[in-house]
């Protein structure tokens, strides 16, 4: 499956994206494309998310092009399928390469991780927000790697830097429970858990269920016996129906559930709209169609039969999701051409991108500043509360325990630095 967008104009949306306009001259109709590949599990377990993600792109990419494009170049967008295998992975990235895009996504953790040496020793660069390798952020060690926007090890530390506000600030003795699937990705917060428990003396039990996630019955039994203040679920799709119902099973109180990113708008609605009353997740973008690029998309593309799929996906946050992962990505590629002209090299698209600075996409994600250090972009997030009817955002953007994040980071990078995997 593959999708190409392309545009015969030229100059970025400076109103939705704060990017200025690109020069008369560069105007061309002939300007060489800015090429962009994903290869995403469009078939199989993921498409709950890679789906709407990828339509958010290409949307993104043909609202930017009817404006101009980057600098002068038209968006051109290659999208993939490798159906969450991993050899499959490794093999879209061997073809993708032959056609010289400036970035490479996968979107899933397994094959990035599979991929990352290899676009290391290409000189290749490989996004992977939100997902892959925590420790990646360290642009010391991953030089063409960039995990923009909040990992796993930052959404855990500020949803315990939450907790700790509503509990006084004093975290002493009050019981945190982790509930989660058992596999790698489930785990990946368990460290940043485990440390900052022993630095802050909350009581941290964790609660694992097996694959794919249906019967979480024996978890959230042990849950009502723990009796914590809090619940941080790693829950994805169908998962989030099943604790919920098991929450309501064993009597917990939906308020005393705080999710990671991936809680939806499908899950809300499975759920109940009441019965979700008082869930919060973490998050990475501002939700909902209120925003101007939303509304643009909206009237430009969708009222216009212009869309590249299916206009139920814009009421899903997986969508605002794909417009925060390509906002900065598109930036980064825009400051690259002007700091060094074209051909926009893999070099040049890498000092690009770390020169973001302080970049939020005219409020659609928190402020991202990117360095050659930090690939990361700071990892702030929000705490949003469901009250019923909509997301209430319960929190500013934060980035808490810096230091913590960091110290495992470095121990990871390190450890990659001396082992190569």
């Amino acid at each position: 499956m593959k999708f190409r967008i392309l545009s015969a104009v030229a100059a970025l949306t400076m109103a939705l994206t704060g990017l200025q306009h690109a020069p008369a001259h560069a105007q061309a109709a002939s300007a060489q494309p800015v090429k962009f590949s994903l290869c995403y599990d469009l078939t199989k377990m993921l498409t709950f998310v890679t789906v709407p993600i990828a339509q958010a792109v290409r949307d993104y990419a043909q609202i930017i092009n009817q404006r101009g494009g980057i600098e002068g170049h038209p968006i051109e967008i290659s999208l993939q399928d490798h159906g969450g295998e991993i050899q499959r992975g490794i093999e879209c990235y061997q073809k993708m390469k032959t056609d010289n895009p400036v970035t490479y996504d996968f979107f899933y953790t397994a094959t990035s991780r599979a991929v990352l040496p290899r676009a290391m020793e290409d000189g290749n660069i490989l996004l992977s927000p939100f997902i892959g390798r925590a420790d990646a952020v360290d642009g010391d060690v991953f030089k063409w790697i960039f995990n923009i926007g909040p990992t796993y090890w930052g959404q855990t530390a500020n949803i315990l830097h939450y907790i700790k506000t509503r509990s006084g600030n004093n975290f002493k003795g009050v019981k945190v429970a982790y509930v989660y699937p058992d596999f790698p990705s489930g785990q990946e917060p368990i460290p940043v858990l485990k440390t900052l428990a022993a630095r802050e003396g909350f009581d941290l039990q964790l609660f694992p269920y097996p694959l794919p996630g249906n019967d979480q019955s024996a978890a959230w039994t042990q849950i009502r016996r723990f009796n914590p203040a809090f619940v941080i679920d790693f829950g994805f799709a169908a998962m989030h129906t099943v604790a919920a119902r098991e929450m309501k099973r064993n009597g917990i109180p939906m308020e005393k559930s705080i999710s990671f990113n991936f809680l939806n708008e499908v899950d809300i609605a499975n759920i109940g709209n009441e019965e979700a009353k008082g869930i919060k997740r973490s998050s990475n973008v501002v939700g909902g169609q209120d925003h101007p690029l939303m509304q643009q998309i909206l009237k430009e593309l969708y009222d216009k039969g212009k869309g590249s799929g299916d206009r139920k996906h814009l009421s899903n946050i997986y969508y605002n999701m794909g417009l925060a992962m390509y906002a900065p990505v598109f930036e980064g590629a825009r400051l690259a051409i002007r700091q060094s002209g074209w051909p926009l090299t893999s070099d040049k698209m890498r000092r690009g991108l770390e020169s973001i600075t302080n970049y939020d996409a005219n409020g659609l994600i928190a402020p991202v500043t990117v360095t050659a250090k930090d690939h990361g972009g700071g990892g702030k997030t929000r705490i949003d509360m469901w009250d019923g009817a909509k997301w209430v955002p319960q929190t500013d953007w934060i980035s808490a325990y810096d230091d913590v994040v960091w110290e495992l980071v470095k121990q990871g990078s390190a450890e990659f630095a001396r082992t190569k995997k």
